[in-house]
């Protein structure tokens, strides 16, 4: 056992010791077992565009439905993640980690669903190592829980062709409060099915129009779908969702009473 746990330290310390002079992990993002840091970046007052649809290129310009534009200081990793892994382990793996420590998703893509990998990785990142098929890449952008809440994280993944696996991470921490921010009805949807449960923290008792639209759109993308509430003000959602077209019968009150609403995917 103490050797087991002595030769995954020695790996662990290899790889660091590999890694770029001055780079380091971002503090909200454990670094994944074994993985390398091949890329860093840091530089203060950048101007960014964030996606929140797919993205493609139109008449020689970059085209997108919806995005978050911010400024400031933004610190970029790029990982490559160790032989034997996919770049889905190391996606699925930080996804979970962030949301875990109340970050909230403002976007979630997959696949061809994200548009041209060619365009990710060398019109919105910059980087080519992160260009392969468009199949083996995936997207998320996150909001920071407080009191980093004017941060903005931004994942992408990818399994080039040669196999080899790539994680790119990006912090953007604003020089102004973001003010709110909405995610995407198909991006709640996907988490709700992924994980069976939406923690929404940061909702008030009582219903904003713009929110109980929002998930009005999300749970009528999926009709067949029951999900049960839970916070302080679930009943006051409950009759939001009705009002927006949501069926009664799919909507049940859950127990708890914690800050904000949560969502159980009943199966």
């Amino acid at each position: 056992m103490r050797l087991t746990l002595l030769a995954g330290l020695l790996l662990a310390a290899s790889a660091q010791a590999a890694d770029p002079p001055g780079s380091h992990d971002l503090a909200a993002l454990p670094r994944f077992p074994h993985a390398e840091i091949t890329d860093f970046q840091e530089r203060p007052d950048q101007e960014r565009v964030f996606p929140q649809s797919s993205i493609r290129r139109i008449s020689n310009k970059l085209r997108m439905e919806r995005k978050v534009e911010v400024e400031g200081l933004q610190t970029s990793v790029t990982y490559r993640l160790p032989a034997g892994h996919s770049s889905a382990d190391a996606f699925d793996r930080a996804r979970k980690d962030l949301l875990d420590n109340g970050a909230e998703l403002l976007y979630w893509c997959q696949g061809r669903d994200c548009g041209s990998s060619s365009l990710w990785a060398n019109s919105i990142f910059g980087n080519a190592k992160l260009y392969g098929p468009d199949e083996q890449q995936a997207y998320l952008l996150l909001r920071l829980a407080e009191p980093h809440q004017d941060s903005l994280l931004a994942l992408y993944s990818i399994t080039r062709g040669n196999r080899r696996a790539y994680l790119y991470a990006e912090q953007l921490d604003a020089g102004a409060p973001l003010g709110e921010l909405l995610p995407t009805p198909d991006t709640l949807m996907r988490e709700l099915k992924s994980s069976g449960e939406l923690h929404l923290a940061r909702l008030p008792n009582e219903p904003s129009v713009a929110w109980a639209t929002l998930l009005g759109r999300c749970l009528n993308l999926d009709s067949t779908l029951r999900v049960s509430l839970a916070g302080a003000g679930a009943e006051a959602w409950r009759e939001a969702l009705v009002g927006q077209g949501v069926r009664a019968a799919r909507l049940e009150l859950g127990e708890g009473r914690d800050v904000g609403l949560h969502l159980n995917l009943l199966r």
